[in-house]
């Protein structure tokens, strides 16, 4: 492999915070990830709609990244006007990136636990590898997840060497930082008049009082 893995981070981001941040560049250091690209989804299939609209989450994503030159912000999910699926993404950017290049999805121990239950999820392993970020406290085991998925994890387990060596199908735990942050959380801090301070970044934060995303009697939380 030639060049250095590409991180690609998903997720419907009502607001980005903490948490999202700091996985993030943790990865990016643990992997050394050339990049990662923030993809805030559009119309999510398989959760409730966002509470707050597209153009406002992927406008609070720029505001949180702008200063990280690790980061860089795709809309692709956003402009398109049917539910956006991780897979098509990944092929979208395969086609981009070419068939060489590492790529690897940034995920959670919930959004991992989930998977198998994402559009045609045993064809993400042929297009990107997975690392799972593992908070401490919320250990992740073949025996915590469905049947499916843990016989893949069981297969495809590897270390963050193998995600430079290939351009997919691994699956990579690492511990990091525990933030006990969530964004439903914070959107019923602003529901119920309290700060969510110290929990987002200042221009998100002032992004969202400033736009009365997230009060009381506007969908939150």
């Amino acid at each position: 492999m030639t060049s250095a893995p590409i991180g690609i981070m998903g997720g419907t981001f009502d607001p980005v915070h903490f948490g999202h941040l700091r996985l993030a560049q943790e990865a990016a250091e643990i992997l050394g990830l050339e990049r990662v690209r923030w993809v805030p989804a559009g119309q999510p299939w398989h959760r409730v709609a966002p509470k707050a609209e597209a153009t406002h989450r992927l406008e609070m994503v720029r505001l949180a990244i702008v200063k990280n030159p690790l980061f860089e912000l795709d809309d692709a999910e956003i402009r398109q006007t049917t539910p956006s699926y991780t897979v098509e993404t990944l092929e979208r950017l395969r086609g981009e990136l070419g068939r060489e290049r590492s790529i690897v999805v940034l995920l959670g121990t919930d959004a991992f636990r989930d998977l198998a239950a994402w559009q045609r999820w045993r064809d993400l392993f042929a297009l990107a590898h997975i690392f799972v970020a593992q908070r401490p406290g919320h250990s992740l085991t073949p025996g915590g997840v469905p049947a499916a998925l843990a016989e893949e994890w069981r297969k495809r387990a590897g270390t963050p060497t193998v995600l430079r060596e290939r351009p997919g199908g691994a699956i990579v735990t690492y511990g990091t930082t525990a933030l006990e942050i969530s964004a439903s959380a914070i959107r019923a801090h602003l529901a119920q008049a309290r700060s969510p301070r110290y929990l987002l970044p200042s221009a998100v934060l002032e992004y969202i009082e400033a736009h009365g995303l997230y009060a009381k009697g506007n969908g939150a939380p």
